[in-house]
């Protein structure tokens, strides 16, 4: 029985298919099925039902794997004693980041950091909320970059910054003319949304105090969810309502779009940037070098939450966000 054994039988436990699993392990599908079949003949057992589509394991299998992950943990945790009485910093460090955070907060510290730490090697994705989540609960990844505070007691949750909500109005909107704007005057019927599964969507919902769709005295002139902040950008200089923006977002545009930002007043609404990762988590000198860089490549106003409301990231009613 080998590590190398045991990390092939918690992929394929992971991914449920063994030419996923050989992929993400970087080797070819059957170095990896000759080891685990190895492994089988050794201990006597079957771990996998390939008959199942996708893969299960068998009860003894299921058994196995939960102490596989153990050992593992526990081989990990040699490897990080060791590099920490060395004072080596190295190693991959797997990050996911929520869409809405990654355009504007990785070209502020990225390059810096890796030119600093050359012997770490980061893998960075796109994730979702509740992808980032799961994939921190199967040690999928290492950590993530999301907003916060979340109802989860598995991982913990290291503040970074606090990022008020602007709201972008165009010429000739109700609120053109107002140096900032009220609460009271946030209506949904008349803000442009991310599609569903961004939590900043949720953000705005949780902020308007309303579950999206509600029926406003005003219907939606136009119903229209996107992926990104240009699209609503765009589709508000064309007369379509106004939208909501993060601080940074806000403050990478160009000079004409920014002449149209408006500040929300005090308490300013706000959403918390924060690093999460799993309780067992053992890179935490890669974490505090992230929290660090993070920390100083962001202005230094966002560093506190003062004058600052911070917005549930989860939407009212749902258990789901991302």
């Amino acid at each position: 029985m080998t590590l190398i054994q045991l990390k092939y039988v918690v992929a394929v436990d992971t991914y449920r298919h063994f030419a996923t699993a050989a992929d993400h392990c970087f080797v070819t599908q059957p170095t990896l099925s000759m080891q685990i079949n190895k492994l089988e003949k050794e201990l006597d057992v079957l771990i996998f039902n390939r008959s199942k589509h996708p893969v299960e394991p068998t009860e003894i299998g299921a058994e196995i794997i939960k102490q596989a992950k153990v050992i593992l943990h526990e081989a990990d945790v040699i490897n990080e004693m060791v590099k920490v009485s060395k004072g080596q910093i190295s190693g991959e460090f797997r990050l996911g980041i929520i869409p809405t955070v990654s355009p504007t907060l990785l070209p502020r510290f990225l390059k810096t950091t890796m030119a600093q730490n050359p012997d770490i090697k980061f893998r960075i994705e796109e994730l979702q909320t509740d992808q980032i989540l799961e994939r921190l609960e199967n040690d999928q990844i290492d950590a993530g970059i999301m907003a916060t505070p979340l109802d989860n007691g598995k991982v913990i949750e290291l503040p970074l910054y606090y990022e008020p909500f602007m709201a972008y109005i165009p010429e000739q909107h109700r609120l053109d003319q107002d140096e900032f704007i009220l609460h009271s005057e946030l209506k949904l019927s008349d803000i442009l949304l991310l599609k569903n599964g961004h939590c900043f969507r949720d953000n705005v919902i949780n902020l308007c105090k309303s579950a999206f769709p509600e029926t406003d005295n005003n219907s939606h002139i136009l119903e229209f969810e996107s992926g990104n902040f240009d699209t609503l950008i765009k589709l508000a200089n064309q007369g379509f309502g106004m939208t909501l923006l993060p601080y940074l977002t806000a403050a990478d545009l160009g000079e004409t779009e920014r002449q149209r930002i408006k500040p929300i007043e005090h308490p300013q609404p706000t959403r918390e940037i924060s690093l999460v990762y799993s309780k067992s988590q053992l890179k935490l000198s890669i974490i505090e070098i992230l929290a660090e860089a993070i920390k100083a490549s962001v202005p230094e106003k966002l560093l506190s939450n003062d004058q600052h409301e911070v917005v549930s990231p989860r939407h009212k009613g749902s258990k789901k966000s991302a």
